[in-house]
């Protein structure tokens, strides 16, 4: 799964990297976005590709008030299932990040937090999907979810799942082609190759939504980590987490 990221790439950089139309929202660098938060991505608007704001948790249109936000879609029933297919046909979106974080299990004591990035850093694209829910008095909130594949032999040590990292020439076929056959897309949501990505250990303090900072990318060493807060569990809002933008 994908529980937690960052996202620290600046407008301006990140507008050249996607090739960006029109206004950017001029949002902070966030070191631990959360889910229930608003999270910048990347949608096919016409011709042009533009930056939106999404509520990072996916409720099908047809969902009753009280539905549960999933922020994950399997890539292996994302095209079949009820709460996904209808996005995945025609709702998909490239969701920028810089990190993510994941806990491993150990055989016991606590989880261990890992940050997982580009060994060459930058910015990548998650694939995502996004729907349009309305609640029962008439408001309408853009809600979307990462779809996961299994890990790749970087992640197996620490977890196993891991978000679809879309390659740059793929971006266009994901983006501009609402009806694209399932076929044409179920190849992409494959693991990352193995030497894209770098793993290491962080300090829990990664745990609490409310700390967010660039020390939270610190690696840190065993010893160093039991002093750290207890978990506050991947994938729930914090209740005092802040607001992406």
């Amino acid at each position: 799964m994908c529980g937690r990221y960052s996202i620290t790439t600046p407008p301006e950089a990140m507008t050249r990297l996607f090739g960006l139309s029109g206004p950017v929202h001029n949002f902070p660098a966030r070191y631990n976005v959360a889910p229930t938060q608003p999270v910048p991505a990347v949608v096919q608007a016409g011709s042009v590709r533009e930056l939106a704001l999404f509520r990072w948790g996916l409720i099908p249109s047809w969902a009753k008030d009280g539905a549960k936000p999933m922020i994950n879609a399997r890539g292996e029933s994302v095209a079949e299932k009820p709460s996904f297919r209808a996005a995945f046909r025609r709702r998909r979106c490239l969701l920028p990040a810089d990190g993510f974080y994941e806990w491993h299990r150990p055989e016991s004591g606590p989880k261990t937090p890992y940050i997982i990035k580009l060994r060459e850093g930058g910015a990548f694209a998650m694939a995502g999907i996004w729907e349009t829910w309305m609640a029962s008095d008439g408001s309408e909130v853009d809600t979307c979810a990462i779809i996961t594949t299994a890990a790749n032999k970087t992640l197996e040590p620490i977890h196993h799942r891991m978000p679809v990292i879309l390659a740059p020439q793929d971006w266009s076929v994901w983006l501009e082609t609402p009806e694209t056959e399932a076929r044409d897309l179920l190849p992409l949501l494959r693991p990352a190759p193995d030497d894209l990505l770098e793993a290491y250990e962080i300090s829990r303090q990664v745990n609490r939504v409310a700390n967010d900072g660039p020390e939270l990318l610190e690696p840190v060493n065993s010893d160093s980590n039991e002093t750290e807060p207890a978990q506050h569990p991947a994938g729930k809002a914090d209740p005092d987490q802040g607001s992406l933008f």
